[in-house]
Formats: C-alpha cells, structure tokens, sequence
C-alpha cells in the first residue's frame, strides 16, 4: 500500500456529507491545502446553520494532515531501515487478547479508511493496516495542538473508545519499548513520532519548526517544502487584518547587507534639490476654492491667479494634485453601496491615465501647468503602478496583466453582488463577504461572457491590512505587465515634472515575491498566496531585474528632465535612493519619531545615515502629515512644537512636503474618496501669520539647507550625558551655515554643543572616511587670529557676535524650554584688522542688536562724532534756537557760533588725515573747506528770516511751531564740508544717513516732538536747508515766477515725495498735509539762507501760494497743483 489517508470519525463524515479519503497522497501533494479547505467550509457551514460558533481552520487542518503524512513518512522509513516486520509481530499479540481486538474492531469501523477499503484487503493485511492506523491515531491523541485544531475529526463529541482502549495503548508501548531505536538518541518510535507535541504541545507551527530543526535529516526535500507552506497557511489566517494601512513599524536604519548593494544614485537636475512640495486633494480643493471666491470653481483652469501667486510667495516650488486621473466608476459604486452616497471613487483607483473631464481634462491641465511654471511651480502627479480599477481597460480586456487563479482561493467565497462591469461582454462582481467586512475577500470575480472564461483576480494588496477591494492587482511576475506599466509611466512623465509614485515598496522584487510568489516558510502576508510560493531561483528567473531600476533608467533617457519620488516604506529609503535610483523617497520616521518623541530614535536615524552614506538624506521626503495620516495640526498642535517640527522640516535636508490644508490649520482628514470638504473651516489667521514670521523665510533661503555636504548632527552634553531631545545641527551653504536647536520635548534642557557626529566624508581620489569636526569647523570658522563670528538669530533677526575662538575653545552652551527653538542664520567670520569689531562686542555685552550694520557704522563714526561735538553743543545750539524764536541775538554769540563752527570742521579735517583706508571708504568724504565768512553770512541771512520787523511772518510762525527747526538748521550747517554746489537733495539726504546723524543728536530727543525711530527721516530734511532746492531756483530766475510749475518739477524727485509723505491708491495721488507744509517751509527757508535778503520776499510768496493750495487741496497731489497759485 502507497499513500494511506487520514482516517477521520465515521460521525464527523456523515455531518459534513464527505466520503472522499482525507489526505491521502504520497508525492504529490499540490491537493492538500484545498481538500483542508474544502473540509472546514463543509464543517464551519453546518455549524454557522446549528448557531454553533465551533469552526475549523483550514490552514490548521492542512497542518495537521502534514503532519498525520510525516508520521506516516516516519513510519515507513522506520519499517525499511528498522524493522520491517514491526505490525507484523505486533498484531497477532493484538489479537490474541479479544478485548484488545475489539478496539481495532471499533477503530475501523468508526475511523474507516477509504483507501483501504478500495483495495479489498485480506484479513490478516486488513488487521494489520489497522493496527498501524491506530497505532498512528495514538501518536496524534499525544498531540494536544493537533486534537485541538482537528478535534471534530480525531476526538468528535460522542465517540468513545471500548474500555480495552487503554490496555491496547500500553501493549503497543510496551511492544514499541522492546523494538529498534530510531534517531540519534535511540528513541523507541512512539517516543519518537511524540517529540515534537512533548517541546511544543499548543502550537503546530512550532512543531513543524521543531521538525524542520530536529528531523532534516530525515526528510525529503518535498515534504520540507509543504511543511514551510503548512506554516504559511497557518499565518495567513492569524495575521490581523485592518482596514488602514500606512507604513507599518517604523525603526532606525542599520543600514546591512541588503542595503550594502551597489550605489546608482540618479543625478539631480539644478531645480531639483530646492523643490519645496504642497499636497492639495483635488477636488476638495476646488471645493473650498469655490466657497472661498463665492463662485463656482470646479475645473483646474479656473483656480485664481491669486492662490498660485500665494504658493509663489510663500516658497512652494511643488504642487502636487491628488485625484487628477479618471477614477474608476466600480471603486465608486463599491463606496456608494457601503454606505456613502456622496463618495467619489477613489483617487487610487483608477479607471486610466487622462485627466478626468470633471475637473477640465488636459486642456484646463495645461493651462493650470502654464500658470504654474510660470510663477517657479511644477506640478507634481501620483502614477499608481501596483494596481488598476476594476474597471480599467486592462482589468476588462487584458486579465493576463493580473495576479488571478481558475477558482476561488476559499470555497466560502460568493459571487452574488451587483455586476460592476461598465462593458456588457464582461461581468465583474466582489467576493459577498467584503460588504459585512467578515473576510478579507481577497479575490474578485471575472467572466468573460463569450467565452465563458472565468477568473478570480486578486485585489492589490500590501500585507500590512485589508485589501484594497476596489483595485485589481497586477502581476510583475509578467514580463508584458512590466513593460506596459512603463509606458504608462513614460506618458506621466511627459507630462509632469514630478510624478510620485504610489505604494512603490511594494514592486521590489523582494516584496514582490514575499507578498504574492512567497518562499515557502516566509508566507503568510496575503490570503490564497502561499501556495504559490517559488524558491528564489524560481522566482529570480521569473523577475531577474528591478522593475524601479528599469523604470528610472527608462525614464532618464526617454524624459530626463523628471524628479521621481517613491512613496516606499519597509526600511528600504536607503535602497529605493542608493540602488534602484529613485530621486527621493518618503522617510516617514520624521512624522511618526518626532510626533512621539521617539528623539533618540530619530537622532540615530539621522546618524546612521550619516555615517553609511549621508547622500541618502539629501533624498529624504520630510512630511508632517500625509493624506494616509491625520493632519499635522491634529499630530503636533498649533504650538512651538508644531513649529519647532515645521523647522526641522525646513532647514533638513531633503524634500519638505506641507500637507493639504497644515498652513491652514484644518482639522479634517479627507479621505481619497472625497469630492468636498465635510467640515465647514476657516484659516487659523493667527497660524497662518506665525508661518509668515517662522517658516515661510526659511523656504525663502531652502537652497541653502536642501543639500547635505555642510549638514552636521551634534550631541549636545550636558555633565556627561546626551540631551537626545535636543536636535541640533549645521546645515548650509560653503559661504553661509546656520546652526539650528530644537528641544522636542515638554521639559526643559540644555547641554553643550562642541563636536560633529561621524559622517562619511568622500576624498579626491575617490576613498571615503568616517569624520567629526569641531563646531568651529562646521561652522566654518578659522582658527586663530582675530577673527569674530556673526550670525542672525531668527525671527527675531538681531545679529550677535562671538569671537570665533571661543566657538573652537567651548563650543556653545545651549538652554531651551519645552519645544522651543534657537536658529542662528547667515552665520559669517569677519577679521577684525581694526578693532571695531572687539569694539562692538564689548559694546554689546553679548546681547544682539537689531541694527547691526548701523552699530558697526556707529563704531568707526564715533571719532568723527567726536569731531563734531560742538554742533550739539549747547552754545551753538541756544544761538540757533534763539535765532528761529526772533530773539536779539548778540554779536559776540553770533562770533563764537562761527568759531565753534569752524573749531569742528578743523577737528574733522585733521582726522580724516589720520582714519584707516577702511574707514575712511565706509564714511561720506570731506567735499569743501568752509570759510567763516560764508557762515557768518549764512548766520546773517538767517536772523533777516526770522526777524521780527518783516512785513510777512511766514518763516516767524515756522520757526515757532517747528520744534525741530534748529536741529535741522545745525544739521545743515554740518552738513556744509560733505556737500557741493551740484549736490542733489537726495545725496544730502543720503549723506545724513550715513554720518548716522539720528544717534548724533540723539540726546536732543527731549526737546523734540518725535519718536527715536523717527529722528533719522526727520533729520534728512535738513537737505533743504543744506542748498538750495534746484527746481525752485530755476523758476525763481522767472520775473513772475509760477508756484504750480515749482511743484510740478519738485514732484519729480524722488527725495520730495518721499518727504511729503506722496503716495497712490485707487489711481489717486495722495500726500500728508503737515509733511508738505513742513517741507516746503524748510525749501523756502534753504533758498533764502543761500539767497540772502534778495530772496525772502519771493520766496514768501511762492510759499503762501503752496500753502493756499495747500487749504483747498483735501490731500490730493492734482488738487493742489490746481490750487497753488
């Protein structure tokens, strides 16, 4: 006799109406897992019908037939190479003792072997077969796992062995005891066949392990391979299944062996590194859009200007559009009937590869993609190469392209749903069993009705949860599948820059093969599939070549100029960028670490990757959220951790990807289903404003971080212990760096930050070594000398500076609260050959300063401020002030005034002499020597302005109402020695800036009625003053000098306007009242100082004339034009 079946309880037979032999192969044993099937949907069916909930698993039952065919396998080896007569001898003591030969009797009868029976054995065969039978049936009564799994079969409820059962067993025992050893330890066979239920008693699949350890001798490679399946079977059904899905366990890159593969990085075209990427869903978008205008906005070539003009201003580069293809109609009806009336298909399934006609098709593409390109964005396109819609063309017409069987992979699937099929020749229907999400229901049903073809496809599928039942998955096992997802990809390419590939972890060939053609014995990830399993060099020859790797080389030389981005997940980052050549890859550990501040996880992450190849980071895709994840803002909040996250995100290298709606701050997740937005929300204004001041001036500057040659991570210590909360880092540019602190945590910490952690650094010749530096390095900072750092400390923008040898001798000592954050920008070394900067420093005590050029322009002015002391002088000024209130001035006061005068041009004259080169080119230069008698006759030219006895008052009533008048009136006499006949108003202006005369006389502060910020443009004015107004003397050499054409030719300037405050709106020109009156008082006073008395009389009259128009203007430039006459 060759195959001997699994003899199962009579009883159990007549429930589930089964009469076939159970398990009864020998080399083939293809069959064995289906019969399993076949017998627990017989079983579990009956009991569903009894209100029973006492099932059978298939899988289990498929273990237990492998292993009842083991034993048997054991036993006929055991009676070739042991003893070959072992049931002969012992069936004849069986059955002198009657009582024992009742229970074989029983045996028989009530666990009856089919195959047996075919045969018409003779008694004495029949007898003896039995006796073995039993003898088996013992050997599995010890196994507590296998009783348990096929309890109704071998031990049903009511069957009861005679009382002689027990007597029977201790024959055999004794019997076996006496008989040949077999194993290394002798072990009588009973003992045995027991070894593995006596290790592992609960658990088949650790019996079958314990077999495959302890036995490998002993098996024939067929049966190892159905013994790995049987446990594959078994994961299969205890595997969770969820609806979800996402990147699983996320965990720090070791970056082994498989990731040591060879290096073929794809190169970067120049606007590939600084793309900065916004998610919009598609039709949600355009929903909010039309709420937002008021206005339907349905298709893409009506999205406003104005929002891709905000993209543009806010730094994204990149906008990618979610749902953009025509969905497939089935994915729609399938969402519809769970319960969704107003669902969309899914934006994953698709029906093809045009844009839908709902939103435009490739006509309102174009124009959007035009709009885009020129404002610096590029449009960025999901390409969903795993799987198609049911729908699809190929799904209909080439179901060649997909993973499908001849049958259904579990005999409980039903097919009685609603036909989803939009051709008539076609029939496609779910399995029943997804629409109560009661199974996984793997598989769909497809009948060609002319042919009458039938095929059960598999729905794409990760592993990781349920199926994704509105898809059919396709088979890259098929060469022709291949090579038409390639053209696919080919047609995205042309037309988009950017295309993200979906789910792309899962078409590497090893994923590939573990999820549909698994090893046997690295199973169990997708229902049905196991028994497909391939070896690897089965499979190898099938798949010999990544499908990504051709995919990239294909597309560099078809459409080089496409950035490719997988969404991959697995631990396999490193791979998709380093050897399958993908621009960038998702690196979800930046989400899922940083959101639960899992910092030395994070922190190791970034390490290693540093020191195996720090290029991988330059390919990171940075997000906060992403359509399959909540929203950034349910993740992180609205605080500073969302914004100390959002910096990372900024300034790391890589690609930063910004979620649909995170700038926003909107709560709701929208589903791939959507076609609007469920939650009625409005702008955070208080968010979005903190982006404005935090982040978007970062994306501004992304060049300077997307790279990775300047990044550096640091440890930041503190009494010998790493502060893992605290991400600290170098990144830049060779010329510029930035030092960036974050604590991700509540709590407060601190520590010292001094020395880089390893990276792998690539020399010339081609070698690479593992390095650290010092922060002084990183920064990029000189050793020795006198040298200082400077550097901007962001938002709040004020400049620091740090003697660069303190960075290389301590570092820098870093203190920060529960999630905030410290960046220094634009960090620079500077040589001080002059002092000024050893100057500054100690000025500032090492405080920052919001003014720091003007402080350092203050350092090199305060000799020449010095020089000119006495024009801030109480003497010189009394005189002046005296002068504008009308009082009598004195001789001898208008004598010292012209010597203090001429003291300070001296003084400044001499240092000049004496400044360095440096200074001297960084101040305005000495223009003219001023006489003391042109002062003196200046002084003169100013009492007759002022003087009491003048018919009009004029330049009397200015001089009282202008508190400011004298300190412009000294300004302007300063001014006297940087200026020359043909200045213009505006380089006088431009000279009182950069003599920084607001801090010159900033003590006068108190008698003025401006604020301090306000002292500099008030100042400027003093150009008036400080000669005369060329527009008006051109008109004054008139007999009948016209105002209006003065103020015609004085709008002209620019330095005019900008003092009477001109300006536009709604295609009207405006000015400030008392800004005119003031500036126009100050011209006719500057014209009469170098005019002398031949001018007052005039010059009072073109100044009434400004100023009637002035009255009658309402603060309109073309009123007051009309009216100054």
């Amino acid at each position: 006799m060759g195959a001997r079946d699994f003899r199962i309880a009579l009883k159990t037979r007549h429930e589930i109406e089964y009469q076939d032999p159970v398990f009864a192969v020998e080399e083939n044993m293809d069959g064995l897992y289906d019969q399993a099937k076949i017998i627990a949907h017989r079983f579990n069916s009956k009991q569903k019908e009894l209100g029973n909930e006492s099932f059978l698993s298939a899988a289990k039952l498929n273990a237990s037939g492998i292993l009842h065919l083991l034993y048997q396998t054991v036993v006929s080896q055991y009676l070739v190479e042991q003893d070959h007569d072992f049931f002969t001898r012992l069936t004849p003591q069986i059955t002198r003792n009657h009582s024992c030969q009742d229970v074989l009797v029983f045996f028989a009868r009530e666990f009856p072997s089919p195959v047996l029976n075919t045969l018409q054995p003779t008694a004495p065969y029949l007898m003896e077969e039995t006796t073995r039978g039993f003898f088996v049936h013992q050997v599995i009564m010890e196994n507590p796992a296998l009783v348990k799994a096929a309890k109704p079969l071998v031990k049903p409820e009511g069957v009861r062995f005679p009382p002689a059962s027990l007597a029977l067993a201790a024959l055999m025992g004794g019997f076996t005891r006496s008989a040949p050893g077999i194993g290394e330890n002798d072990d009588d066979l009973f003992s045995f066949l027991t070894s593995p239920a006596k290790a592992h008693p609960d658990s088949l699949t650790a019996q079958i392990s314990y077999i495959l350890r302890e036995w490998r001798d002993l098996l024939p490679e067929r049966l190892r391979t159905y013994l790995l399946r049987a446990i594959d079977f078994v994961q299969e059904e205890e595997k969770p299944r969820f609806h979800g899905g996402g990147p699983g366990i996320v965990g720090v890159p070791s970056y082994d062996s498989k990731d040591m593969e060879y290096e073929a990085y794809s190169m970067d075209r120049n606007w590939m590194p600084n793309v900065i990427m916004l998610a919009k869903s598609t039709l949600v978008w355009l929903d909010q859009l039309s709420r937002m205008y008021g206005y339907p906005i349905e298709t893409l070539d009506q999205i406003p200007d104005h929002e891709l003009d905000l993209m543009a201003q806010r730094g994204f580069s990149g906008l990618w559009l979610i749902g953009l293809w025509e969905r497939s109609d089935a994915s729609k009806r399938i969402k519809n009937l769970c319960g969704n009336p107003e669902a969309e298909a899914s934006a994953y399934s698709l029906k093809g590869y045009d844009i839908a006609t709902s939103i435009g098709g490739w006509a309102a593409l174009r124009n959007l993609d035009e709009r885009c390109m020129a404002r610096g964005i590029r449009l960025a396109s999901d390409m969903v190469p795993n799987h198609t819609g049911l729908d699809s063309d190929w799904a209909l017409h080439h179901p060649e392209y997909f993973i499908r069987m001849q049958y259904p992979p579990f005999p409980s699937y039903t097919y009685n749903g609603e036909d989803l099929s939009p051709d008539p020749r076609i029939e496609v229907k779910i399995e029943d069993h997804y629409f109560d999400r009661t199974d996984a229901a793997v598989t769909y049903r497809r009948i060609d009705r002319e042919t009458r073809e039938t095929s059960y496809i598999f729905h794409g599928n990760d592993g990781t949860s349920m199926p994704w039942n509105d898809t059919a998955q396709l088979d890259f096992l098929n060469q022709n599948t291949r090579e038409a997802v390639i053209q696919q990809i080919l047609h995205v390419a042309r037309n988009f820059h950017i295309i993200r590939f979906d789910a792309a972890m899962t078409l590497a060939k090893r994923h590939v093969q573990r999820l549909w053609y698994p090893q046997p014995g690295s199973g169990g990830d997708i229902p049905g599939r196991s028994g497909a399993g391939m070896s690897d060099e089965e499979f190898a020859q099938m798949m010999p070549n990544e499908f990504w790797r051709e995919v990239v080389d294909r597309v560099a030389a078809e459409v080089p100029d496409t950035l490719l981005l997988a969404e991959a997940f697995w631990m396999m980052e490193g791979y998709f960028v380093r050897t399958l050549g993908m621009h960038r890859v998702y690196n979800s550990a930046f989400m899922n670490m940083l959101k639960n501040q899992d910092n030395k996880e994070y922190r190791d992450t970034i390490k290693n990757t540093l020191s195996f190849d720090p290029e991988i980071l330059k390919r990171f895709v940075n997000f906060m959220n992403n359509p399959d994840e909540e929203t950034a803002i349910s993740q992180f909040g609205n605080g500073d951790k969302y914004f100390g996250i959002c910096t990372l995100l900024s300034t790391m290298p890589g690609l930063p990807m910004f979620g649909h709606g995170q700038i926003e701050g909107f709560h709701e997740k929208y589903g791939m289903e959507y076609r609007r937005a469920y939650w009625n929300e409005y702008p955070d204004d208080h968010l979005v404003g903190e982006h404005y001041r935090r982040i978007f001036p970062l994306l501004k500057i992304r060049h300077a971080f997307s790279g990775v040659e300047y990044f550096d991570l640091f440890d930041v210590v503190d009494n010998n212990s790493v502060a893992e909360s605290i991400f600290a880092y170098v990144n830049g540019t060779e010329d510029r760096r930035a030092l960036v602190m974050y604590n991700n945590r509540f709590e407060h910490a601190q520590g010292r930050i001094e020395n880089s952690a390893p990276k792998l650094v690539r020399l010339p010749d081609g070698s690479r070594i593992g390095r650290t530096k010092s922060l002084g390095e990183c920064l990029g900072l000189t050793f020795g000398g006198r040298r200082y750092m400077l550097y901007e400390s962001f938002p709040d923008r004020l400049t620091y500076i740090v003697p660069s040898m303190s960075i290389f001798d301590e570092g820098t000592w870093v203190s920060l609260d529960g999630y905030e954050t410290r960046i220094w920008l634009n960090i620079r070394e500077v040589e001080d050959n002059e002092g000024i900067y050893e100057a500054l420093y100690l000025q500032l005590g090492g405080k920052g300063t919001s003014n720091f050029e003007r402080d350092l322009a203050g350092i090199r002015l305060g000799p020449v401020h010095k020089a000119l002391d006495n024009f801030r002088s109480q003497a010189m000024l009394g005189t002046v002030r005296d002068i504008v209130s009308s009082e009598t001035i004195r001789s001898k006061d208008i004598r010292k005034f012209v010597l203090l005068a001429g003291e300070a041009y001296a003084r400044l004259a001499a240092l000049y002499e004496t400044l360095p080169n440096t200074t001297r080119s960084a101040i305005a230069p000495l223009v003219q020597e001023v006489q003391p008698r042109d002062m003196l006759q200046e002084i003169q030219n100013l009492i007759s302005c002022f003087d009491p006895q003048r018919p009009t008052t004029v330049f009397a009533i200015g001089g009282k109402v202008m508190q400011e008048l004298p300190i412009l009136i000294q300004t302007a006499l300063l001014l006297k020695v940087y200026l020359s006949p043909e200045s213009s108003l505006q380089e006088a202006a431009e000279i009182v800036d950069s003599l920084m005369l607001d801090r010159f006389f900033s003590d006068q502060l108190p008698f003025l009625a401006v604020e301090e910020q306000q002292l500099g443009e008030m100042l400027r004015k003093a150009a008036y003053l400080a000669i005369g107004t060329k527009e008006v003397l051109h008109e004054l050499a008139f007999a009948n000098p016209v105002p209006r054409n003065c103020l015609v030719r004085l709008l002209e300037d620019a330095e005019f306007k900008r003092s009477i405050g001109w300006n536009e709106y709604q295609r009207t020109q405006w000015y400030r009242k008392e800004s005119f009156q003031e500036t126009v008082l100050l011209i006719a006073l500057g014209i009469c100082l170098h005019g002398g008395e031949t001018m007052v009389q005039p010059m009072e009259k073109l100044l009434s004339a400004w100023l009637r128009g002035d009255m009658q203007s309402e603060y309109k430039v073309q009123s007051l034009l009309d009216h100054a006459n």
